[in-house]
């Protein structure tokens, strides 16, 4: 185990927060046979190889030693670490949902990222912070915004290429005992297409022996599989959609809409409008045991409102309603999730013009503000105003606050 870890010049490599002379030993503390120190090394190669979201230099240098651990039916807590690993090829997955990883993107914009990562100084070493050096930094910001873009696209695709070797790794452990490892496996394997066809086989094999007698499966395991076979390139069965658990119907739905589009049957359309007008993800049937599913953080709700936009112009009123009829009930990340696409839609030529009246708004937009007027929640993360949400708006036209908002309305409080 970890053959070859010390033979990396670990503080050469830059991560989040300068060396990373600490993640070898992370990585064998992930190894532990105590629970909270396994935790806690999780926790600190989370914030220091993706740190909110970003990948670095020793990102995919920390990356096969992370696939060895999965591999060997030994360590503890695979689940997490199939986590991390997925967490690492993607970023947040937010930021590709609906339409999947978008690789060949990043093969085009990474063109020439490796030269310039050559070229980057090491990061600076020590133990008196207030000596610190930020040469990595400094580097960086020397840099045309075309370089950077070049170079963090490397870097990030330099990571989802490491993580992508373990592909067969991810395949196998669909058939591991734990629903729970099976269930981040197939999340894992959403996000590389140019491996679809092995990885939509074994989806189907793992779909239909979770239905055999004695196998303990859950309906979020099915759902999830359902959900990655679609970014693949498969859309599951119609006759998912009549499966009586929930979150099944959700999944088929997702999976269709994202290979069908604007082509999608009426049964699709109305399933995907039903979860994303739906207050909460399971306002129907109340809280199921087994159902959560990893994409966009077990947000069905919020999955669905992203999905509609592959519905086509012809559904966008519907789809528009829908949006407006959940989001005075989310908040924090949900309300984000269903506020960027309904302002697309409330907007479809760009943001208003700076000090345009709400009566001169077309509809859309004007109904768009009165429900924000006149609700609360989306406008809070913890019951504390959520700054992401107000800079999103924004970005529109539309007053920042709700208080404002108000105002703009001509209903001042």
């Amino acid at each position: 185990m970890f053959d070859g870890l010390d033979d990396i010049e670990w503080a050469r490599l830059g991560h989040a927060y300068g060396a990373a002379d600490d993640v070898p030993g992370q990585l064998r503390a992930l190894l532990s046979p105590d629970p909270a120190t396994r935790d806690e090394a999780l926790g600190d190669l989370y914030t220091n190889v993706f740190h909110q979201g970003s990948r670095f230099e020793a990102s995919a240098y920390a990356v096969p030693f992370l696939l060895e651990l999965l591999a060997d039916p030994a360590t503890p807590d695979p689940a997490a670490v199939a986590g991390l690993l997925s967490a690492l090829a993607v970023g947040y997955d937010e930021g590709v949902l609906p339409e999947g990883f978008p690789v060949a993107e990043y093969r085009r914009v990474a063109e020439g990222g490796r030269e310039l990562l050559a070229a980057k100084p090491p990061p600076w070493t020590g133990t008196d912070e207030s000596k610190k050096e930020y040469v990595e930094y400094t580097y960086v910001e020397s840099l045309s915004a075309a370089e950077q873009s070049r170079l963090w696209a490397y870097v990030d695709l330099a990571t989802y290429d490491a993580v992508r070797a373990g592909v067969p790794v991810f395949r196998a452990l669909l058939k591991h005992s734990d629903p729970g490892v099976r269930t981040v496996a197939a999340y894992a394997l959403a996000w590389f297409p140019e491996d679809a066809d092995g990885s939509v086989s074994a989806l189907a094999g793992a779909i239909d022996a979770a239905a055999e007698p004695g196998v303990e499966s859950t309906p979020g395991e099915v759902a999830t599989m359902l959900v990655a076979s679609g970014l693949l390139g498969a859309a599951p069965d119609v006759r998912w959609l009549a499966d009586p658990r929930p979150v099944l119907r959700w999944a088929a739905a997702i999976g269709r809409v994202r290979i069908l589009g604007a082509a999608a049957d009426p049964a699709t359309v109305e399933e995907l409008l039903s979860w994303a007008s739906a207050p909460h993800d399971d306002a129907a049937t109340g809280p199921v045991e087994g159902d959560w599913v990893p994409f966009l953080g077990g947000d069905l709700g919020g999955y669905a409102g992203l999905a509609l936009r592959q519905l086509g112009p012809q559904h966008a009123d519907r789809a528009f309603d829908a949006l407006l009829d959940r989001l005075p009930t989310v908040s924090g990340e949900r309300s984000l999730t269903v506020l960027g696409v309904a302002l697309r839609l409330a907007f479809p030529d760009g943001p208003a013009a700076a000090g345009t009246p709400v009566a001169a708004l077309p509809p859309r937009p004007r109904r768009l503000a009165e429900v924000l007027g006149r609700s609360t929640e989306p406008w809070l993360i913890d019951g504390q105003e959520f700054g992401n949400v107000a800079m999103l708006v924004d970005e529109y036209g539309l007053p920042g606050s709700r208080e404002t908002m108000l105002a703009y309305l001509g209903h001042l409080p």
